[in-house]
């Protein structure tokens, strides 16, 4: 009998760092633009959805992993997107308990996870083919490396729009142009188009480091 794989093993470790770098979903796949750019005006928000992600992420690849080897091929997708849109719902109407005001700020993009192509890529590229565990870890690596990029562009534009993290003051009021200051806060980078050309940025600036990618 084979010794099973311990669950820090130098495999899994990589599974999860690997969506950090040469792997990141929206900076080298460019998968699910759509949510970053219209839940990042502000941090809570973009947390929020980015642990909602995580969290459907890791345990629909463990399902589906789980499931893999009694579904049918011609109704995988039908299988796949009811798993999904049940942890979904299940996330959805837990933020509506504890997290109202937030629920109402994600609106309908929430229930958009159901349709998001990372998810549904990695169950397709990896979950149907391989064991539970590594199937959570995959997930929730490329969970959370969306989260990361998500949480980034949240973080300029709500600091450098509304001088503020998580909705409390970061830039003194004394350095604003009304108090005698020099200061004033970003119309722009609160606006959508802003919210592209951050990502962009972003986008760029990981290739830049990254000269690797450009070789594959």
């Amino acid at each position: 009998m084979s010794q099973k794989e311990p669950l820090f093993s130098a495999k899994n470790v990589k599974l999860f760092t690997d969506p950090f770098n040469g792997g990141n979903p929206i900076t080298v796949l460019v998968l699910g633009i759509c949510s970053a750019l219209a839940v990042t005006v502000k941090l809570q928000p973009a947390v929020v959805m980015s642990l909602s992600v995580i969290i459907v992420a890791g345990l629909a690849s463990l399902i589906v992993s789980l499931l893999r080897n009694t579904i049918p091929n011609r109704i995988r997708i039908i299988v796949q997107l009811v798993v999904v849109a049940t942890l979904v719902i299940l996330v959805d109407q837990i933020l509506k308990a504890f997290a109202y005001e937030v629920s109402k700020q994600l609106s309908v993009f929430v229930g958009l996870i159901i349709t998001n192509c990372i998810i549904m890529g990695r169950i397709e590229a990896f979950a149907l083919g391989n064991k539970p565990i590594p199937s959570l870890i995959d997930g929730l690596g490329n969970g959370a490396a969306y989260g990361m990029i998500l949480v980034a562009v949240a973080f300029m534009r709500e600091l450098f729009g509304a001088g503020t993290l998580f909705g409390y003051r970061i830039i003194p009021d004394a350095w604003y142009l009304k108090n005698g200051g020099f200061y004033e806060n970003n119309g722009l980078i609160i606006l959508p188009p802003m919210a592209l050309i951050l990502l962009g940025a972003i986008i760029w600036a990981h290739r830049v480091i990254n000269k690797s990618l450009h070789e594959k």
